[in-house]
């Protein structure tokens, strides 16, 4: 099977799209598969559309207008799923719902990543028949309880969150109360807090530790030092952020908000901005009650990548080959050829857009 994903990768901290494409392209490569993340071939059996913005708005190598010439002119009979993780509720936007909504219309199947982003979908017109929902994950080759080790008594206990985003909505004005707490008498000698990544400018953080954005296996480890994972985010579909930290065996405190209580839920305690400081007692009280329900928690990218790879076959198997293959005619080779030499030119765009981001956040952690 050839699969191509529409997602450029990126070496380093990036975020969870990145994450998603590297885990699955892995995947099914370990499985024998053939990946590519362009449309430059002819014989793909399957086309993942992760996000039909511009390249300009996101880390999309197609969108959705290159796979409709694609189907046209180069295999009819290619399968086309989209899976989507973004909605305008998360950033306050006012076009990407129904930018999304049209952009569907080229897919024979689309996948999001909570129910609660799927109903703002449904309720937007989408078909809910064609759409199915499989939960984010990550890598537990990285993301393990491996050297995770539980607060004692009489440890002060390390709080933590982190994100590749700086906008708002991930939860600065929790992080900034959190901050300030740690100048209270009440809490400055009982914890510590951590933020690992790309700080709003709108926050200024007086005690709390700054880190610039890991990945991998150093965030991994860096969590790890930690005992209770804390996220703001409102409105996020997913996120990978608690996820990971779940993997990583903290016990995770969490706004209901969006579709990160699907993830949640059982495994972790919410709050609100005006009782976090009472959820944070019980959390502390309740501790190894929240450690033992993480030992059930279900959420990684092997089991995700598992029920894409599942899906793709169905999907493939139901597809009606509507038309033998023939040769590609000139338009077909143009658009090959086209889609060739633009991501050769994408490439190197990318990585120099890689470069100057990661510089700039580690000047900006600095200041």
């Amino acid at each position: 099977m050839k699969i191509s994903i529409g997602s450029k990768i990126v070496e380093g901290p990036w975020g969870g799209g990145n994450l998603f494409a590297i885990n699955l392209a892995n995947y099914l490569i370990n499985l024998g598969h053939d990946v590519i993340f362009d449309l430059s071939e002819s014989d793909i059996d399957l086309i993942l559309l992760t996000d039909p913005r511009s390249r300009s708005e996101s880390s999309s190598t197609f969108n959705h207008v290159e796979i409709e010439k694609y189907i046209k002119h180069i295999n009819p009979n290619t399968t086309v799923i989209q899976r989507i993780n973004e909605c305008d509720e998360r950033k306050n936007t006012q076009n990407i719902n129904k930018f999304y909504l049209d952009a569907s219309n080229v897919a024979d199947h689309v996948v999001f990543v909570s129910e609660w982003l799927r109903n703002i979908y449904v309720n937007c017109g989408m078909d809910k028949k064609k759409t199915s929902v499989i939960y984010a994950g990550a890598n537990s080759n990285i993301f393990n309880k491996d050297g995770f080790r539980k607060f004692q008594d009489h440890e002060i206990i390390n709080i933590v969150t982190h994100h590749w985003s700086a906008h708002v909505n991930k939860g600065f004005e929790i992080y900034k109360k959190i901050d300030d707490m740690l100048l209270s008498p009440k809490w400055k000698d009982r914890i510590q807090f951590t933020y690992i990544g790309n700080v709003s400018d709108d926050y200024r953080f007086n005690k709390t530790k700054l880190i610039n954005p890991l990945a991998g296996d150093e965030l991994a480890k860096e969590i790890k030092k930690h005992h209770i994972y804390v996220t703001g985010s409102i409105n996020e579909p997913s996120g990978n952020h608690h996820i990971e930290a779940a993997q990583c065996g903290l016990p995770v405190m969490y706004i209901d908000s969006g579709g990160i209580p699907e993830y949640c839920n059982d495994f972790g305690l919410s709050f609100n901005k005006n009782n976090f400081e009472e959820q944070l007692e019980h959390m502390i009280k309740n501790y190894d009650l929240f450690l033992e329900k993480l030992k059930k928690y279900p959420f990684n990218s092997e089991k995700m990548c598992n029920e894409f790879y599942n899906l793709f076959n169905k999907k493939i198997l139901e597809k009606n080959k509507f038309e033998t293959l023939k040769k590609v005619n000139l338009i077909g080779k143009y658009y090959l050829t086209k889609n060739k030499l633009s991501n050769k030119f994408r490439f190197i765009l990318s990585l120099k857009a890689n470069l100057i981001s990661i510089l700039s956040s580690k000047l900006k952690v600095k200041k």
